[in-house]
């Protein structure tokens, strides 16, 4: 793959040792080079704008640091971002009101039952024992101690299956999807993860409580100035790109997302 932009060539070479910054467990080596292109030609159009407007490029085109400092001027000069001011910020409150709450907390013990994802026959006899031991605690509440410490697979059978309060992103998410949902009490059926089956008995429920927006205001400014800012950037480069002559790499400048 080789592409020129505006007659300067950005050759295979290049776009391989660019590849590497864009390799994630997610992405096949073919997307990796697609995304590596993009980023070389879009760069490359922006030094020469920058060259347009007569700043200091450097002569080196290994000097990563120095061009992006020029490109940032760039940004700077040409793009206008709008600023969020407070009425922006407080419509977005008002119209966002779950994203600005404490998490809702449950205090909660378990005994995890091992049970291995692939290992049919253990995960099976893991629920059927997960499930003896809810009727135990069902038929004696004050058990629930010595039974995670007697069967608990999980650290926390050292202080009788406590987990603490468990909010969300503090556990694995089947886990924190159930119990967040659980009323107060012994949960009638095992919790199924990738670890196997929990006994699960909510101790107590703290719901989350609205934040004021004077506790979140910086945070709301931060997030509209970054959507306006990839916003302006996205049509500033679609411009460019509308005015250059570009081969060997397909950008709709309509549909292409030309910003990572």
């Amino acid at each position: 793959m080789t592409i020129e932009v505006n007659g300067v060539e950005i050759t295979h070479h290049a776009i391989n040792i660019e590849s590497a910054h864009h390799k994630r467990p997610d992405l096949d080596p073919r997307e990796a080079q697609e995304q590596a292109a993009l980023a070389l030609t879009l760069r490359e159009l922006l030094r020469q704008r920058a060259l347009q407007l007569d700043l200091e490029v450097p002569e080196d085109d290994s000097d990563d640091q120095a061009l992006d400092a020029v490109i940032d001027r760039l940004i700077e000069l040409e793009v206008d971002i709008p600023q969020a001011d407070e009425a922006t910020c407080r419509r977005w409150f008002e119209q966002n009101p779950d994203h600005f709450r404490t998490p809702d907390l449950a205090e909660v013990r378990h005994i995890l039952v091992a049970g291995h994802p692939e290992d049919l026959e253990e995960r099976e006899q893991a629920r059927q024992t997960a499930e003896g031991l809810i009727r135990q605690l069902q038929a004696d509440p004050a058990a629930f101690p010595a039974l995670a410490t007697a069967h608990s697979r999980c650290p926390s059978s050292e202080q009788g299956g406590l987990l603490g309060q468990v909010s969300r992103g503090e556990t694995v998410p089947e886990f924190e999807d159930a119990v967040l949902r659980l009323p107060v009490g012994l949960a009638p059926q095992p919790i199924k993860t990738r670890y196997g089956f929990h006994v699960v008995e909510v101790l107590q429920r703290i719901p989350g409580t609205a934040l004021p927006f004077e506790a979140v205001h910086e945070r709301i400014a931060e997030y509209l100035e970054a959507v306006s800012r990839q916003r302006a950037l996205n049509q500033y480069l679609r411009l460019l790109v509308g005015e250059a002559d570009i081969k060997g790499i397909q950008l709709d400048g309509d549909t292409t997302p030309l910003t990572q």
